[in-house]
């Protein structure tokens, strides 16, 4: 495997004994007959997978202060929502004053739960320019520590601890299928998956109005996506970054991509069927693995592993269940 990555199976190893009894070991539900296996990260502390990352990266970070430097002043970051609770929630662990960019169409549930976790939330646009200026401004005017949701290299590491609670509750899966936004879990999931497990094969799942991650895999070069994308799952919006790239590009083995439509009738026929809320971007890997064009290219895939990122639904946001013109039933 390449040095040439921010991380390492090392450093995901390190991330796992970082939040050893801090976080929850989530369950793994099956899906009867189907060979899928469900990764019920909605389950997790702050409702989404984004505590591994969010939580390894303030450790090592307070871990590093003693006898090094002084604890950090702040923790800044931007994030539509779950990063951002993440965070809130383990800054407060530390005693670390939190401030989080947050664009103004977030979902007010998520933004609701990040001043409960004690940050201070910091308004901006909901482009990939404003976030990243606004967050620069707070941490220069807070002389804090900004911690990215996809592009730290402790973030991505935790998240990595994912793929190891995997292959240790299932160790026979062999698919791994991982909504992508920045990148962050996907590529920390296929670090650690690859090097533990060569015949692993990866798949990253996004909507069709936000593939930055498919087009960047077809042209082989890093394409963000130009304007802010509009997709029921806002938390895949952001894009792959320079970090993230690299190991998608090398290790993830496909991408798919899944429309709004396909997105909705997934995310309500989990909570329908399955019996389990998950927010929309959680519905994107059902989707993906419904899809006729997952079914063609993983005929040898025998487990399938999807990982239900997260379940912070805000419940007053949902009028695409009824929309003008359908009749009740």
């Amino acid at each position: 495997m390449s040095s040439l990555y921010c991380i390492s199976l090392a450093d995901v190893e390190a991330a796992q004994s970082h939040l050893h009894g801090l976080i929850h070991l989530v369950p793994l539900d099956q899906l009867a007959g189907r060979r899928l296996f469900f990764k019920c990260e909605l389950f997790q502390k702050t409702g989404s997978f984004k505590i591994h990352g969010a939580l390894n990266a303030v450790r090592s970070l307070a871990l590093a202060a003693p006898g090094n430097r002084e604890q950090p002043k702040a923790i800044v970051t931007h994030s539509s929502g779950n990063h951002g609770q993440a965070l809130a929630f383990a800054a407060k662990l530390e005693g670390i004053p939190a401030h989080i960019v947050v664009p103004c169409t977030a979902l007010l549930c998520k933004k609701a739960a990040i001043c409960s976790y004690g940050a201070r939330l910091v308004p901006c646009e909901p482009t990939d320019k404003s976030r990243a200026e606004v967050a620069a401004q707070t941490v220069q005017e807070k002389e804090g520590v900004m911690v990215h949701s996809s592009r730290d290299p402790s973030v991505i590491a935790g998240q990595g601890t994912i793929a190891l609670e995997v292959l240790q509750q299932v160790p026979q899966v062999n698919a791994p299928v991982v909504p992508v936004g920045g990148g962050g879990m996907v590529a920390g999931i296929a670090v650690a998956a690859k090097a533990l497990r060569p015949d692993v094969r990866v798949y990253a799942a996004e909507p069709c109005n936000a593939d930055d991650n498919y087009r960047s895999k077809v042209t082989g070069e890093l394409t963000p996506n130009l304007h802010p994308p509009g997709t029921i799952a806002d938390s895949v919006k952001t894009n792959i970054g320079p970090n993230t790239w690299p190991i998608i590009k090398d290790l993830v083995d496909d991408v798919l991509t899944v429309s709004e439509k396909e997105i909705k009738q997934t995310t309500q026929l989990v909570w329908e069927r399955v019996k389990l809320l998950i927010e929309p971007t959680a519905g994107v890997g059902v989707a993906a693995v419904l899809s006729k064009q997952f079914q063609s290219v993983s005929q040898e895939v025998k487990k399938i592993c999807i990982v239900l990122c997260g379940g912070n639904v805000d419940l007053d946001s949902l009028a695409w269940l009824n929309p003008p013109g359908k009749e009740a039933n």
